[in-house]
């Protein structure tokens, strides 16, 4: 599950050319603005990350004199990424003193998640009426949920693979709806991220599941395997790519008995071989930093905006980088995509 709230620690504060009132906080690979003299450099702090909903009491500012919004009957606003005077602001320092309340419960340290502690959840879209469907039960927990690590949680592991001499997979990343389907001891199912749905001729994942031929298709493979990839098209995320009704692409193939991805190589060729759409591929490399220029979070960040490889003007949300020989992978999230989204 991804941790919306962590305590932290703050690597360095730097001035904002321009600014009199404001500064720019640095934890981990995340930049934060900041009131001047609000933080120094290794304090403590609770650091949630975009997309978190942060309840109003927290951090009332965030309503900016408006009424606040309602989201899951919790009174807040969503944490979105901002620019201000030029420095870009991808989520929220509360001071470490928003714990005291809880410090006689448990001992708080770096890296610990408080997010259940503080009442902040992750932001999920309403999900449309077409995906929604008749829920047949939670998402199975013999297949892992898709939901990478940003990049800039992993620091630490990223100058580790600095020095990996194994190959990756560059993929973009489509801004759709999640869904996977699977086969299990000869039964399908389809889901969306966090539910499995009954089937329906009116649910969209399901009429793509069929119009594609997906369970023929897994049952000619064989095995207990799970498929999981982006739904895009009308009625999704508005539909930025233009396409006329909707697709599904794979991004990876879930090995249910062993509890494994498949590899990149493997992962193509299963979708070659069976006629299923993949994901675009950008870069396949060994070596990945020293091909692409990449040595840093910040380049990989920077590579990560562009445009679609869909031939239309939009900008992708991003990439997904996967090892070839181990599994190991991130996102990085286009910071263009974030800002124009927000």
């Amino acid at each position: 599950m991804r941790k919306m709230a962590t305590i932290r620690r703050i690597n360095a504060v730097r001035a904002i050319p321009d600014a009199d009132a404001i500064e720019c906080a640095v934890v981990g690979a995340w930049t934060c603005v900041v009131k001047k003299g609000e933080y120094a450099a290794g304090d403590l702090a609770v650091y949630c990350e975009i997309d978190s909903w942060i309840p109003h009491e927290l951090a009332p500012f965030l309503s900016r004199g408006n009424f606040p919004r309602v989201y899951n009957e919790v009174k807040g606003e969503r944490l979105r990424t901002v620019k201000l005077r030029g420095q870009l602001s991808r989520g929220l320092l509360l001071p470490f003193s928003t714990m005291k309340p809880f410090f006689v419960d448990i001992l708080f340290t770096e890296g610990v998640d408080v997010s259940d502690l503080l009442g902040i959840a992750k932001y999920e879209a309403p999900v449309p009426a077409q995906l929604s469907g008749e829920v047949r039960g939670v998402f199975p927990g013999w297949i892992q949920k898709t939901d990478q690590e940003r990049v800039q949680n992993l620091t630490e592991q990223f100058d580790y693979w600095l020095a990996e001499a194994h190959a990756w997979e560059v993929t973009e990343k489509l801004d759709g709806s999640s869904m996977t389907v699977y086969l299990r001891d000869a039964e399908f199912g389809v889901c969306s991220r966090n539910l499995e749905l009954k089937s329906s001729d009116t649910n969209s994942l399901w009429k793509v599941a069929v119009r594609n031929s997906l369970e023929l298709k897994l049952r000619r493979a064989g095995g207990n395997l799970a498929l999981q990839g982006e739904l895009i098209g009308e009625g999704i995320q508005g539909n930025s790519y233009k396409l006329t009704g909707q697709e599904f692409f794979v991004f990876d193939i879930y090995d249910i008995d062993t509890s494994k991805y498949l590899l990149p190589s493997e992962r193509l060729a299963f979708c070659k071989q069976h006629d299923i759409k993949h994901v675009p591929v950008i870069a396949y490399t060994t070596r990945l930093w020293e091909t692409l220029g990449i040595n840093t979070i910040d380049a990989i960040l920077r590579f990560a905006e562009g445009k679609s490889v869909w031939g239309v003007s939009c900008e992708r949300e991003g990439l997904v980088f996967k090892s070839a020989t181990a599994q190991c992978s991130f996102k990085a999230i286009s910071n263009k995509f974030l800002l124009k989204s927000d």
